[in-house]
């Protein structure tokens, strides 16, 4: 039995109606941008396999580093013991990210990274005496799918079943030059006092469309927020580590969080790994001599040092020159690829950020993640052997920084081939 026909009989696989989804390709190696099925056919990972694999698939640096900790330490408690490599990586890390962030949580994914930022928040202002329980966060906004970040996640097809359990939230739309002004007295009627914190995906919106937004009046907001003591969490689950042209999309504006959720890009798409940093002011409300104080939070695999061990490996790779010349090269192709797009009678909305180009295709339905295209689309891609990943009728190419020209100019073909067809 083949790879595929063994998984039909005992796996159920995330966002994905086992009764109607075609069979999956049975992966066996990755080599740069590209995956070989049990064929040994090539796939291009145009979308960095969820939005995680930045450097490529199977880099050496990152395996000799995993192999050489796999013999020396694999896991240890966190609570009361440490290790070299979370220490590490967190006196590593904390320099280079925007603000004064100072302090390291780590959790496991970007879902409890924003669970842990979360609970910061509330629990800080708790412990400083001060009610503020209100959450203020974006429309079409996506921050995970366990029950806190769903609920600080626009209300949608990934949340509508439990809506009835989730916390309730303030939701605002994305700033304009237009809305900038209504966007800040919403805010002051809402009683500013009662807030405990604005959660944001900086700059893009990745689930909930690819949604992009300008720095200059997402900073006017942020400032605005600041102005009231509003604690500010960057999501930088997707957008860090260079997506969006910067290192870190926060990095655009001149408000810096107080709290940065990490994932995906940390460890290069190796290990998971979830990273909540905040700041001193953050930390030092939870400092006491009552242990209800105490910022009662872990998971079992906190701090694994194999997952540290990849993301510091990642680092490595990340803050290399030539990483950064990598990034260029792709919204250099990207930008060029787009002035195809824009002559495409069936493409609107075309848009780029850093690595990141998104654009919808015109249906006779609204755009929308169940938009009925999305099906076409992935069949469409998956003969061609390519890694696309629609949401609805929204195609995006976010690929591995590493991926070659001759590889996008492929993609970019096969997605002309397939409006065209259409």
């Amino acid at each position: 039995m083949t790879l595929s026909e063994r998984d039909q009989q005992v796996i159920w696989h995330p966002y994905t109606q086992m009764q109607t989804a075609p069979a999956p390709v049975g992966i066996v190696r990755g080599e740069g941008a590209l995956l070989f099925d049990e064929e040994d056919n090539s796939y291009i990972d145009a979308t960095s396999s969820w939005w995680v694999n930045i450097h490529g698939h199977a880099h050496p640096h990152i395996a000799k580093q995993l192999a050489a900790q796999a013999t020396e330490l694999q896991h240890c408690i966190f609570a009361g013991y440490t290790h070299s490599p979370a220490v590490n990586l967190a006196e590593r890390l904390l320099p280079i990210l925007p603000g004064k962030q100072q302090r390291v949580f780590y959790s496991d994914n970007g879902s409890t990274a924003v669970e842990v930022a979360l609970k910061m928040c509330i629990q800080y202002w708790h412990n400083k005496g001060e009610k503020r329980t209100k959450i203020l966060a974006f429309s079409n906004s996506y921050h995970g799918d366990t029950f806190g970040a769903m609920s600080v996640s626009s209300r949608s097809v990934f949340t509508r079943v439990f809506d009835d359990f989730l916390f309730d939230v303030h939701f605002i739309d994305t700033p304009t030059k237009e809305n900038i002004a209504a966007l800040k007295a919403t805010i002051d009627t809402l009683n500013p006092a009662d807030i405990a914190a604005f959660i944001f995906e900086p700059l893009i919106q990745g689930a909930g469309g690819m949604l992009m937004y300008e720095a200059g009046v997402f900073d006017e907001l942020l400032q605005h927020c600041r102005q009231h003591q509003i604690m500010l969490i960057a999501d930088e689950i997707m957008t860090g580590f260079g997506r969006t042209g910067r290192n870190f999309a926060t990095e655009n504006v001149s408000s810096p969080p107080d709290i940065i959720c990490l994932s995906k890009g940390l460890t290069g798409g190796s290990i998971a790994l979830g990273i909540t940093t905040c700041t001193s002011e953050i930390y030092e409300a939870f400092l006491s001599d009552s242990k209800l104080k105490t910022l009662f939070h872990g998971h079992s695999f906190t701090a694994n040092p194999l997952a540290c061990v990849i993301a510091l490996a990642s680092l490595d790779l990340f803050l290399l020159p030539s990483c950064t010349e990598q990034r260029v090269r792709v919204e250099t192709k990207h930008r060029q690829f787009s002035q195809q797009l824009y002559k495409m009678e069936k493409v609107k909305n075309v848009r780029i950020q850093g690595t990141i180009i998104a654009f919808e295709i015109i249906t006779d339905t609204e755009d929308s993640y169940t938009n009925q295209l999305a099906d076409y689309l992935s069949r469409f891609f998956r003969e061609k052997r390519i890694m696309l990943r629609p949401l609805g009728n929204t195609l995006y190419i976010m690929p591995p920084y590493c991926i070659t020209d001759e590889q996008l100019d492929t993609v970019y073909k096969s997605i002309v081939d397939c409006v065209e067809g259409l």
